[in-house]
């Protein structure tokens, strides 16, 4: 009898607002190799590589992350069962709702196990068997939560208490109580009193049980999921879930939703090396230390540290005497804050939001399916920037209401569309498209074409383009 294989779900739809500067609004944590080479999200679907026990993922992510997450999915050569697009991010119960319908809808006793897409695990070998172990109590009817040993009074995550032993499943327990984040003092009373455990925010269930349960709990929530995926589209290799109907599901945790009204929660504890990866300071102690318990990624030197967490993304970052603090430098700002302080570091977030600031959102270099580009100058009027098409990549034919641009090929050659004229062009060749005029670029060539763009006029804003055609489809949206 062939196996039944678990399904894994991968939720890739947070902000990760936490690691900024690293992590922004349009390449979140999840999408950064923090740990290792690979993204958070790209260990967490090589975590369930693994046929003899799981199906293909199925990714949820965030419309404005599609093409990162399909590139780095086919980076590791992952094909996932679907990649679902949510039109709007409205937390993990009803992004755990349309999993479970779209996959009983084909499997009506299959199991999920849900995944964040920016956990660090060290132990895959210890979280494959407590994966095993909370399976077998899905089986037996529960919905099943990862347990997390606490080793230190920790403030920054909801704790579980442990209940009875779950009936016939070894090292699986009922749930007695779920805690939401404690003060300090209730942190130190739990890890002195034993019996409680982090709250992984990974689960394992029953797709059936979670719908029959979320029912009896948020019907509402139910059909707008089902109506979310009624109206869904295909899109590439994408599945857009409908915009209104899914706007109308209440945005809510799994935990508020279900699992702290239900008397199926169970919970399994791990002790597989788990971090959330939620704050500089998690960053720091999930990572390799020097000596002196520095952690140092980039050009970093120093002299006298200790306990920090020093990252430098483009240039040479130096320290001297410092002790417990975070240093991270990026291309366009530099983020200097206690260690203990780090997780606060919503606070400043904030501030700049409230200041306009673009450096929440982009990285100077900005990620696009057909390649990349790079904002060299921002001034009055003028906007200087190096774009990159990769082989095979084809801009949208577009125009723009605003502004005119004068583009100059320095490597490659270039396929132009200006109004109904096409050209080739080639290393130090140039040309100029007014503002309306419909254009596009291709790359045909088997090497990347570099161009500079200089936009002229009097809005600048990547808003400011409407998409007549586009292979990506993109029309009428920007990204």
């Amino acid at each position: 009898m062939a196996r039944v294989l678990i399904h894994p779900v991968v939720l890739s739809g947070g902000s990760g607002t936490r690691l900024w500067p690293l992590s922004r609004a349009l390449t979140p944590k999840q999408l950064l190799p923090l740990i290792s080479e690979n993204s958070l999200l790209q260990e967490t679907v090589l975590r369930v590589n693994d046929p003899e026990r799981f199906a293909p993922p199925l990714v949820i992510a965030n419309d404005e992350h599609r093409f990162q997450v399909a590139e780095q999915l086919r980076l590791i050569g992952m094909k996932p069962r679907a990649l679902v697009l949510e039109p709007q991010g409205r937390n993990t119960a009803p992004a755990i709702a349309v999993a479970a319908l779209l996959l009983s809808a084909d499997e009506p006793d299959a199991l999920l196990l849900v995944l964040p897409s920016d956990h660090g695990i060290q132990h895959r070998a210890a979280f494959l068997a407590g994966v095993e172990r909370a399976a077998a109590a899905a089986r037996a009817d529960a919905l099943v939560t990862f347990g997390i040993k606490p080793d230190r009074a920790e403030t920054g995550y909801g704790y579980i208490r442990r209940g009875k032993p779950w009936p016939g499943i070894e090292g699986c327990f009922a749930v007695a109580e779920f805690v939401e984040k404690p003060i300090a003092a209730r942190a130190e009373q739990m890890l002195a009193a034993g019996g409680y455990d982090w709250n992984s925010g990974m689960f394992v269930l029953p797709a059936k049980l979670y719908l029959q349960e979320l029912v009896r709990l948020d019907g509402a929530m139910v059909e707008a999921c089902r109506r979310a995926l009624s109206e869904a589209k295909r899109d590439l290799d994408f599945l857009r879930l409908g915009a209104e109907a899914f706007g109308a599901a209440r945005s809510v945790s799994i935990d508020c939703a279900v699992m702290e009204h239900t008397k199926a929660a169970a919970v399994v504890p791990v002790e597989m090396g788990w971090s959330d990866i939620g704050s500089f300071d998690a960053l720091w102690r999930a990572a390799p230390k020097d000596a002196d318990g520095n952690v140092t990624v980039g050009d970093v030197v120093t002299a006298g540290a200790r306990n920090s967490y020093l990252r430098s993304e483009c240039r040479l970052v130096t320290a001297l005497g410092i002790e417990d603090l975070v240093v991270v430098a990026t291309e366009d700002t530099v983020l200097v804050v206690p260690r203990s302080r780090s997780a606060d570091l919503k606070q400043l977030v904030a501030k700049l939001e409230r200041d306009g600031r673009a450096v929440l959102h982009n990285h100077p270099l900005v990620e696009r399916p057909w390649g990349s580009y790079r904002s060299i100058h921002n001034g009055e009027r003028v906007q200087v920037k190096h774009i990159v098409v990769k082989p095979g990549g084809r801009l949208s034919l577009q125009y723009h209401h605003k502004r005119a641009e004068h583009w100059v090929v320095v490597q490659g050659i270039a396929r132009v569309t200006r109004g109904d004229e096409v050209t080739t062009l080639i290393a130090d060749q140039s040309t100029y498209i007014p503002l309306g005029m419909p254009h596009r670029l291709e790359n045909l060539g088997d090497t990347p074409v570099h161009l500079i763009e200089v936009q002229t006029g009097s809005y600048l804003g990547e808003d400011d383009i409407v998409r007549l055609e586009d292979i990506y489809g993109r029309v009428d949206k920007n990204g």
